[in-house]
C-alpha cells in the first residue's frame, strides 16, 4: 500500500508518499481502506518531532479517517466487511489502509459525505471529552474558545449551541470572525486588534466566562484565568504558545478555579469507546438533522499532503483541511 513518510528536518516539504506492507487487525480491530484522512495540528507536532506516537501505535501519520471496512480481527463483530465507517485511529491515517479498534468507529452520519465525515472524529472526541466531560459545560454557562476558526473551534461553537450554552470566540482576522458568528459564535474577537481580556470583561459586566477552551497557552494562561468568574474552568488542550510560564495563582485560589486539560491519543481503548458512544447518541443525531454543522476548508489528494501541512501551519484555513486518498 502507500503510506506518507516525512524526512528527518521534519518539514513539510519532506512528505512524500512510499510503499509499505499493508498493516492486519488484532483482535477487536478493524481494517479499513482509507477513501480520505483528516488533517490535524498533532499530526503538524508530529513531524516537527514534538508529539511521538505512544507504544504500539503506527508511527504514520494521521488520527481520523473515513472509508471501508475491508477486514476484522478475532472477535471483532460491531461492524461487517463493506460497512462505511469514519474513525479515530491512534495514527496510520494518511495511507491506503489503517488499523483501529473496532470500538472507535462510528457510522457516515445522514446527508454527510466521506470527506465530510473524515474531519470528525479527532475534533469530536476531543471537544466531548474536554468541554463536557472534563469542563462539565452547562446550558447557560458562557464559553470562550480560543482559536474558533479552526476544525476544534467549529466544533466547540456547535456544542455549545447544542446544550444551550453562549459561545464566544477568537479569532485572528476579520473573515473569520464573520464566519464564526455565521456558524453560531455568538461573539468573535479578532485577537490582532481588540484585547480579549478587555472584550470579555466589557461584554460580561466583568463577571467573567464559565469556562475558557484553550490551544495557546504562554502569555494567554494568566489572561484566562484573569476573565474566569467565580468556579470558573480552565481547559488546556494545547501549547502553542508554550506550556512554561511564570504564574500567579492566587486567582486560582480566590476565585475557586479548575485549572485541567487532556490529550487525546494516549487514552485507553477503553475511554475513547466511552466517548465514541456518547458521541454516537448526543452528536450524530445532530449532525444527521444539521443542528450541528461541519465544514471543509478543502480536500487535497494524498501526494499534497505537504500542501495541506503548510496550509494549516500558517493558519490560512477556516474549518477542516482533509486528504483524499482514493
Amino acid at each position: 500500500m502507500r503510506q506518507i513518510e516525512y524526512g528527518p528536518d521534519g518539514s513539510f516539504d519532506s512528505m512524500r508518499i512510499v510503499e509499505a506492507e499493508r498493516p492486519s487487525p488484532a483482535a477487536g480491530e478493524i481494517l479499513i481502506e482509507v477513501h480520505f484522512a483528516g488533517v490535524n495540528g498533532p499530526d503538524l507536532k508530529q513531524r516537527q518531532g514534538h508529539y511521538p506516537p505512544p507504544p504500539g501505535a503506527s508511527p504514520v501519520l494521521g488520527l481520523e479517517v473515513a472509508g471501508r471496512v475491508v477486514e476484522l480481527g478475532a472477535g471483532a463483530r460491531e461492524w461487517k466487511v463493506g460497512d462505511l465507517v469514519t474513525a479515530l485511529v491512534p495514527g496510520g491515517g494518511y495511507a491506503d489502509y489503517c488499523v483501529t479498534s473496532e470500538r472507535h468507529a462510528l457510522p457516515i452520519p445522514e446527508g454527510l459525505t466521506l470527506a465530510q465525515a473524515a474531519g470528525l472524529p479527532e475534533n469530536w472526541f476531543t471537544v466531548w471529552a474536554n468541554l463536557i466531560d472534563r469542563a462539565g459545560l452547562k446550558a447557560g454557562e458562557r464559553v470562550l474558545i480560543h482559536g474558533g476558526s479552526c476544525g476544534i473551534g467549529l466544533a466547540a461553537i456547535g456544542l455549545a449551541r447544542l446544550i444551550g450554552a453562549h459561545p464566544i470566540v477568537t479569532v485572528g482576522n476579520a473573515q473569520k470572525a464573520q464566519f464564526c458568528r455565521d456558524f453560531g459564535a455568538e461573539v468573535a474577537i479578532n485577537y490582532r486588534h481588540e484585547d480579549f481580556v478587555a472584550r470579555i470583561k466589557e461584554i460580561t459586566a466583568k463577571e467573567g466566562v464559565d469556562v475558557v477552551l484553550d490551544m495557546v497557552g504562554g502569555a494567554y494562561l494568566q489572561k484566562n484565568v484573569s476573565i474566569l468568574k467565580r468556579d470558573g474552568r480552565l481547559v488546556q488542550i494545547s501549547f502553542l504558545q508554550g506550556s512554561k510560564v511564570e504564574f500567579d495563582f492566587m486567582p486560582v485560589m480566590i476565585k475557586r478555579l479548575t485549572i485541567t486539560g487532556s490529550t487525546m491519543r494516549p487514552r485507553s481503548v477503553e475511554e475513547k469507546a466511552r466517548i465514541r458512544d456518547a458521541l454516537l447518541r448526543e452528536i450524530w443525531p445532530a449532525l444527521a438533522s444539521g443542528r450541528v454543522r461541519t465544514h471543509l476548508f478543502g480536500v487535497y489528494p494524498l501526494e499534497k499532503a505537504g500542501e495541506a501541512h503548510r496550509i494549516m501551519e500558517a493558519s490560512q484555513h477556516i474549518g477542516k483541511l482533509v486528504l483524499q486518498v482514493r
